[in-house]
């Protein structure tokens, strides 16, 4: 159970990356790579700011606003400089390598002796059990473990709750628009290279933020970490909609996050199967295959006329 609930958590801290990836793959149709990037930069800047002693709250959100930035930088190339968007967001991962290890002066900054905001979910496991084994499904968890559950689940909510009442407001409606038919919001006077641009800064904004919470749950940040979290977002994003069929802005949402914390079960189940680890990366991309190519099959399936053989003269 404790497996179960650490793949929970995690699922659900990485559902924030979802988001983000849902912002400008679905919302921009722009496969972006600076998330790979970016959630290191998230990581990285607020491991940096809690070792020095400042709270998590704060640091935490510094985090994410330097993923902003990198999300900025990678929409003025795209739009001001009319580089490739696929290429604009591979030169700033690129460069956010070296900046990262800048920014940590290591490749590794473990956070075991500072305050983050685990600690705060280890203070409300206490305050929950009394210091007594949680019941959950009749197997004893720790009741650190129970909070950091809860705590991740609330952030996910909330997360997902402020970027659809984002996306209801005047300007979130523009972006979606400009995704959806950026000739039409240029004839109407629009801003479709200023939409961008924000659309990208808010999208690496939560994936930065998914990086601050993954350190302080791992207890520690890594230059490596972002290797291939583009592909997680995006198999996250795509389970998704194949869980709710995405026939609205709320169901994309909703199974958004139902999709992070599917894919990261099945990897928990797969490593816990004996899969080795060095493949993990290998069975990541086979999933996110087979999530792109089995729902348009099944609907080729079932569109496929059915021969009835003639009746007997």
């Amino acid at each position: 159970m404790t497996l179960l609930l650490g793949a929970l958590t995690i699922g659900l801290i990485l559902s924030l990356l979802a988001l983000g990836v849902l912002v400008s793959f679905r919302i921009f149709s722009m496969p972006d790579i600076t998330t790979d990037g970016s959630i290191t930069l998230g990581a990285s800047i607020a491991a940096v700011l809690l070792v020095k002693g400042v709270h998590p709250v704060p640091a935490t959100l510094a985090g994410a606003l330097g993923g902003a930035v990198a999300g900025t930088v990678t929409g003025i190339l795209h739009t001001r400089f009319r580089i490739n968007a696929l290429l604009s967001g591979i030169l700033v991962m690129t460069a956010l390598y070296s900046v990262n290890l800048h920014v940590m002066g290591r490749s590794n900054v473990p956070l075991m002796q500072a305050r983050t905001l685990t600690s705060y979910g280890d203070r409300l496991g206490e305050w929950m059990s009394a210091g007594r084994p949680l019941p959950v499904l009749g197997w004893p968890v720790a009741p650190s473990d129970a909070a950091m559950t809860v705590l991740a689940l609330g952030g996910a909510a909330l997360a997902a709750g402020a970027l659809y009442a984002f996306f209801r407001t005047q300007l979130g409606t523009a972006m979606r628009a400009t995704g959806d038919n950026p000739q039409m919001m240029r004839a109407l006077g629009g801003n479709v290279e200023r939409h961008i641009i924000l659309g990208l800064a808010l999208s690496n904004g939560f994936v930065a933020l998914s990086g601050a919470l993954l350190a302080q749950y791992q207890g520690f940040a890594d230059a490596q970490m972002g290797i291939g979290m583009i592909v997680w977002g995006l198999a996250s994003v795509i389970i998704g909609e194949a869980l709710t069929g995405a026939r609205s802005l709320g169901l994309t949402l909703v199974g958004t996050i139902m999709g992070s914390v599917l894919f990261r079960l099945l990897v928990a189940i797969a490593l816990r199967w004996g899969l080795n680890p060095n493949d993990l990366k290998l069975v990541t991309a086979g999933f996110v295959f087979a999530a792109l190519v089995l729902p348009g099959l099944l609907q080729r399936l079932r569109s496929r006329p059915r021969h009835h053989p003639a009746p007997a003269s």
